[in-house]
């Protein structure tokens, strides 16, 4: 017996990660959709298809909850690396996380509202120019908002337990 051994919920969040990441760096994004090949375009990226899945697994239960984590947890770890990696000094890094972190939680709950057409929220189109194409000038907004509603009702056809256990596709734009 293993006394160390990683939890498949943990296993399965990074495999979820990655496929955001992937996804995330799909080359038509930038092409096609106008994102900035910026840093923070790129972060605005692999936020929005990590929120698309936590979009997808939130009120799916308990096991469900632990993949999202799991998910989440990778999210935080690559994030903490590439601040390092750009140089981040130690002392730093805490500061620079809790507000990338404060700014993710933020946008769960714009896209969140948005999604669910909550009185008062922002619509999609308005959110996404505040956030991904923030400083774009006419940006193909549109374009983009349909993207993010054909990823969500694809990840809402796919098979609950096939993405608990970390497999996920995307829709190709």
């Amino acid at each position: 017996m293993r006394l160390f051994r990683k939890r498949p919920a943990t296993e399965n969040g990074r495999r979820l990660y990655a496929a955001c990441v992937q996804q995330a760096r799909t080359p038509s994004l930038y092409a096609e959709l106008a994102t900035p090949d910026t840093i923070e375009g790129r972060f605005e990226h692999y936020s929005l298809h990590v929120i698309l899945i936590l979009d997808r697994l939130v009120r799916q239960g308990d096991e469900a909850a632990e993949v999202s984590q799991g998910l989440f947890d990778a999210y935080v770890r690559a994030l903490d690396d590439t601040l390092r990696e750009m140089g981040v000094g130690d002392l730093s890094v805490g500061r620079k996380m809790r507000r990338i972190g404060e700014a993710l939680y933020g946008r769960l709950r714009n896209y969140e509202a948005a999604f669910n057409g909550e009185e008062g929220a922002d619509s999609l189109e308005t959110l996404l120019a505040r956030t991904v194409y923030e400083g774009v000038a006419d940006p193909p907004v549109a374009g983009m908002a349909a993207y993010v509603q054909t990823q969500r009702a694809h990840l809402a056809s796919l098979e609950l337990r096939d993405m608990l256990e970390g497999a996920v596709t995307w829709a190709q734009p």
